[in-house]
């Protein structure tokens, strides 16, 4: 039972991580970069 319970922890996780990349992608903002190009000198 405990096993079920931390699986179905870790996977709700990674699924709000999942929507929280999704809906950054939507938006225009990229995962790895933040969009400040002062930062990393350009990177799109």
């Amino acid at each position: 039972m405990g096993t079920a319970v931390v699986l179905a922890i870790v996977a709700g996780a990674v699924a709000l991580a999942v929507r929280s990349m999704i809906r950054a992608k939507k938006a225009g903002r990229s995962v790895q970069c933040g969009g400040d190009c002062k930062h990393c000198g350009g990177c799109h």
